[in-house]
């Protein structure tokens, strides 16, 4: 029996996450203070009071949910896990969690992880869709026919659980992907908020900006294993550590993978920490074998 510990990524995002915890807990009013002195903006307002479209711009949103996950870990102190994970962006708050990063390096790498994603991408020629109801291995030939129809890119970004999969890419290609998707029988096909299209090949340039900025920061072996988005294995070494943060850029989320190797290492309980309780309705789609549970403070 062991546990572990899974943050989210954007998209758990609302406005006055972690505002009661920031009035009521010291600990976790620290992590906010901290953040807004490491950034150029005033992040807790931002978080505190929106408004939504200013919380949800990608440079924002990713140090929020961070900032909030964290403030919420510190307040309840929790028992340590055996493993950590995070889904996507919430890779970085895990391995803040397990001591690898310290918060400050982690909300500066994340917020330059936003800003360098809008940036990569002119606003309206990137787009994110989730398909409900397909296989991944025949919306991956979907993918295929959409890039070769429309000469763009057209990539799985997160494989979530069975039946629910996010594509993302150039708006061309994901909106034939779409149409091509429903042909073959999928139960929805839904276009997402965002003209970011993050975990596609578009964002090669956002890789190599972060490259650069892990090569920069110190990042120390981590107390407790991460269960990495791209082998969907723990991981423990620093140098591999940094090569899958900057792999997850240009590649899509293995989430459902990654809870069938959690049954596989022995893992009964699952803990999500920061807004929203996504990551555990993924669970309790993909496997009957872990307990989930969000952490209450």
């Amino acid at each position: 029996m062991s546990s572990v510990y899974v943050f989210p990524g954007q998209g758990s995002q609302t406005v006055g996450m972690g505002q009661d915890l920031y009035k009521n807990n010291a600990d976790a009013r620290a992590v906010f203070d901290a953040a807004d002195s490491v950034l150029d903006i005033k992040l807790s307002d931002i978080i505190f009071n929106g408004p939504m479209e200013t919380l949800t711009l990608t440079a924002n949103v990713q140090p929020a949910i961070l900032t909030t996950s964290i403030a919420m870990f510190r307040a309840a102190h929790p028992s340590t896990p055996d493993f950590v994970a995070g889904h996507s962006l919430g890779e970085y708050t895990a391995l803040c969690v397990a001591g690898a990063l310290s918060l400050e390096d982690a909300i500066k790498l994340v917020r330059l992880r936003g800003e360098e994603m809008q940036k990569a991408v002119p606003a309206g020629q990137g787009a994110m869709a989730v398909i409900l109801g397909l296989d991944i291995d025949v919306l991956k030939n979907v993918c295929e026919m959409a890039e070769q129809e429309t000469n763009a890119v057209c990539d799985i970004a997160n494989d979530n659980c069975d039946g629910q999969i996010v594509i993302s890419g150039a708006t061309s290609a994901i909106e034939r992907a779409m149409e091509i998707a429903k042909e073959h029988g999928a139960k929805r096909a839904m276009k997402l908020p965002l003209s970011v299209p993050p975990h596609s090949r578009l964002m090669a340039p956002v890789a190599e900006k972060m490259k650069i900025a892990l090569d920069n920061i110190e990042i120390k072996k981590p107390n407790i294993p991460l269960i990495s988005n791209k082998t969907c294995l723990p991981m423990l070494d620093v140098d591999e550590i940094k090569e899958s943060l900057v792999y997850q850029i240009t590649h899509g989320v293995r989430w459902r993978e990654s809870v069938l190797n959690m049954v596989d290492l022995g893992i009964t309980d699952l803990t999500e920490i920061g807004p929203g309780n996504a990551l555990i309705g993924l669970v309790s789609r993909i496997t009957d074998k872990i307990n989930t549970h969000k952490l209450e403070i």
